[in-house]
């Protein structure tokens, strides 16, 4: 009895979003271009951090290599990016990494990945929002700032602001009205903001490139020397290096690509539009992967602008690129400058707040959260209470609180989304798709091997005969990718907390990671060895199970570097989810009401949301 019990409660845990054939209609407006998604895409992605960040990365981590760093940063954000726009074109419905987890790995993980997309979403934009505010008071001398601070002060270490933040207050409110009314109306601002960042980076660049000088990549220890000896009170100095365009080596190099990665973050949110985009199923990959094209091009012209206008131990990490022109003699330009740093946040917080409804409502709207936010305005097509909702925590949490020891969460959050998003494409490819009949889940389960009575052998795993997916390779797939994510994950652990005795040969540590490296090729063996389904999509990712896995390393590595500090609130955060999950979700989810229907014989047509193809609007 308790086994049978604690069995149907470990069913509840893993059990699929299932769908009826037809169910294509959506409450929201499909006003949404292939344009509208790349401007909302680049708006997020391309933040104030392309003025800030390529000065802090070259001025102590990289130097001039650092549009190497932004390379090989902007090609690990593409092996997410493909499996988002694979995903995309499989599931074009609003929910993003949450709807797909629910889809492929079950309802907990979907959970898990809904709660800390809202909290990124959450405090991304009340950090952009203070981001803001700090911008626009520093062009007007911070008088905002110092008038605040004299007449109410709130400051607890580690909790609360030095002051209440009005202005961020007033702004996401703002912004939380306009995107009230109407995806349409948010995108046309979000496109103009954009359309003025991309002039304002691309009159950096042209810059750049007219008044740079070749020789800042090339410099030398006298370089350094004669710069010291000429040392006046404008410009304070970073470490030299090794000189030329690679100063800091190698391991400079990985971690400003490390830093760099962080810049690529936003372009998710172009996941959440698959019920407002026109044709989600061609415009969400390809905007996607135009965005990040489009990131890549603008953060490596302005990175190499940068170094080629100013040696890069002249870099100032608050405002490169202001001091950067004061440098060759054009002062004027930092008001240009500030002008689209202003823009980019504007974008920034428009491409955090957009989706984060929007996942609540998702998750509202299979019962996983409280049904109210999945209320949709009958007039504006937008869902209006997750809207409100979202939008006024955001805008307390920028009025009232210190976010700076909550920015990592956020990364953990979009990180284990990355993941679990590239974990389900390397499971879904190879599920059974049209070419078989596919029975619900809690059927594939059963341990009478399938419906064909089909049993496990060596030779099925390694030589499978089928040219086809079928329900025993899929759950072979299905296992075996479990079993890659938690070998994966003790790959990253080592090399992200033991990396001293590893590289010093510590034959205990090296044999540890040449084992668990004999492990992964061998799964990965086996998940290659079996047939892929040749459902027809608009994209597919290239080169599996190579790509997902790659995606998958680079991101749990990164959260393996999380402080303990991170992850102790992280698993606060989880507390609160688990409680509201096992208190409600479990039991008002509609998966679970659907499970109290008595079976009908048309049960068996229920079909795992695209498992067996491509969603047509």
């Amino acid at each position: 009895m308790l086994w049978r019990v604690l069995r149907r409660f470990g069913q509840k845990l893993v059990r699929r979003r299932t769908i009826q054939p037809g169910m294509a209609d959506t409450r929201f407006a499909r006003c949404l271009s292939t344009l509208d998604l790349v401007a909302l895409g680049v708006g997020s992605t391309l933040g104030a951090g392309v003025y800030v960040l390529a000065g802090e990365v070259a001025k102590d981590k990289a130097g001039p290599s650092i549009v190497i760093c932004f390379l090989v940063a902007a090609l690990s954000s593409v092996l997410a990016g493909l499996c988002y726009a694979e995903f995309g074109a499989r599931v074009p419905r609003s929910g993003s990494a949450y709807l797909y987890s629910y889809v492929t790995v079950g309802e907990l993980w979907a959970f898990t990945t809904g709660w800390n997309l809202i909290l990124s979403y959450v405090i991304g934009t009340a950090s952009v929002a203070r981001a803001w505010s700090s911008a626009f008071d520093n062009l007007i001398g911070n008088h905002i700032s110092q008038i605040l601070q004299g007449s109410i002060s709130l400051r607890i270490p580690h909790v609360l602001a030095d002051y209440p933040d009005f202005f961020a207050l007033c702004l996401v409110l703002l912004l939380t009205g306009l995107l009230a009314l109407g995806a349409s109306e948010s995108a046309l601002v979000t496109k103009v903001f954009t359309a003025v960042n991309l002039l304002v980076l691309g009159f950096v660049i042209i810059s750049g490139f007219i008044k740079g000088d070749l020789h800042n990549w090339k410099l030398t220890e006298e370089d350094y020397k004669r710069a010291v000896a000429d040392l006046n009170d404008t410009y304070s100095f970073g470490p030299l290096g090794s000189g030329g365009f690679m100063p800091f080596g190698i391991s400079g190099l990985l971690r400003g690509a490390a830093t760099c990665f962080y810049a690529f973050v936003g372009f998710d949110c172009i996941a959440t539009t698959g019920e407002e985009a026109q044709n989600p199923q061609r415009s969400i990959p390809l905007g996607i992967v135009i965005s990040l094209f489009v990131c890549f091009l603008a953060y490596f012209g302005v990175s190499s602008a940068l170094t080629l206008m100013m040696p890069y131990y002249h870099l100032q990490p608050e405002s490169p690129l202001p001091e950067a022109f004061l440098y060759v003699g054009w002062a004027p330009a930092r008001y240009v400058v500030a002008v689209g740093s202003l823009c980019a946040l504007s974008t920034s917080l428009l491409g955090s707040m957009f989706p984060m409804p929007r996942v609540m409502y998702a998750m509202a709207e299979d019962g996983l959260l409280f049904r109210f936010l999945a209320q949709i305005h009958s007039g504006t097509h937008t869902p209006i209470i997750a809207t409100v909702i979202s939008g006024t925590i955001a805008a307390l949490m920028a009025f009232l609180f210190e976010l700076s020891d909550l920015v990592d969460l956020m990364s953990i959050g979009t990180l284990l989304a990355y993941s679990l998003v590239s974990v389900c494409v390397l499971i879904l490819r190879y599920q059974p798709g049209q070419e078989t009949k596919i029975e619900d889940y809690d059927m594939e389960m059963e341990e009478d091997g399938g419906p064909e009575g089909e049993n496990l052998t060596l030779q099925k795993i390694f030589c499978p005969h089928n040219s086809i997916p079928t329900p025993l390779s899929g759950r072979v797939v299905y296992v075996c990718s479990s079993l890659l994510a938690l070998l994966l994950s003790g790959l990253c652990l080592v090399l992200a907390q033991w990396p001293i005795p590893l590289l010093s040969g510590d034959p205990t540590w090296v044999a540890v990671v040449v084992l668990l490296l004999v492990f992964i090729t061998g799964i990965t063996g086996v998940i290659w060895r079996q047939p892929q389904s040749s459902t027809p999509l608009n994209f597919k990712v290239p080169a599996l199970p190579l790509i997902p896995i790659l995606s998958i390393f680079v991101n749990v590595y990164l959260m393996m570097q999380m402080t303990a500090g991170t992850w102790a609130r992280f698993g606060v955060w989880m507390l609160i989810g688990f409680v509201i999950y096992f208190g409600y979700g479990i039991r008002h989810s509609v998966e679970e009401i659907k499970s109290r229907k008595p079976p009908l014989k048309s049960r068996a047509r229920i079909l795992d949301l695209d498992l067996s193809g491509s969603y047509t609007p």
